[in-house]
């Protein structure tokens, strides 16, 4: 599932003034825009860190809702976590994100990415927009975007990739991280394990 998760994040990659568009047309320029960027990048295919980091933070994230995004991987303990633990672990998190970012770029390997239409109704600020994953010798994958239109446009608070949802499979681990060693036992888990640069808990697989 790893492999699949650079179309997920090229497809949310896009500029400020893109941010009051339709969630399907958001997604479908962030699939032209980066797809085309790494094809001609080959650091970014090769999973360069720095330029990894650059590019989540400026051209993918902002249009993730990491708050609301990590309050749900978390799940019922979120209610019971102190301003500071929530911080710490919206910024570990979004550490944990890009890490699995860059491991997906280096296995990029020209998927075309087919974009759903969407209608959306003047009162919806709920969709899903859906896509598929087109890849040579395998059936095209589906994987689809959670979005909530906010103030400052439609942002992802979930992915789904071939009906695998991203915050309840790491809600999974992260019970049973809290379960064990409370809500500092998980920041201290993702701090060590973002530092060292190893694999992410319970990273989601298919």
């Amino acid at each position: 599932m790893y492999r699949m998760l650079i179309a997920a994040f090229a497809a949310l990659a896009t500029t400020a003034a893109l941010a009051q568009e339709a969630p399907d047309a958001l997604v479908k320029k962030g699939v032209d825009d980066v797809l085309s960027a790494i094809k001609n990048d080959k650091d970014l295919q090769s999973g360069n860190l720095d330029k990894v980091m650059k590019l989540a933070d400026e051209k993918v994230l902002p249009n993730f809702d990491m708050a609301r995004m990590t309050r749900l991987a978390v799940g019922r303990p979120w209610a019971q976590a102190t301003d500071a633990q929530k911080e710490a672990l919206t910024k570990e998190f979004k550490t944990l994100i890009i890490r699995t970012y860059s491991s997906s770029l280096s296995q990029y390997r020209n998927q075309v990415v087919e974009v759903k239409p969407l209608k959306v109704a003047a009162g919806d600020t709920d969709v899903v927009v859906r896509t598929e994953v087109k890849q040579q010798g395998g059936p095209p994958i589906p994987l689809d975007y959670s979005m909530e239109k906010t103030a400052a446009g439609w942002k992802v608070y979930d992915v789904v990739v071939d009906g695998v949802s991203l915050v309840t499979t790491y809600r999974g681990s992260f019970g049973d991280i809290i379960q064990k060693s409370g809500i500092d036992g998980l920041v201290k888990t993702l701090q060590d394990r973002n530092s060292k640069g190893a694999p992410a808990p319970a990273a989601p697989k298919k």
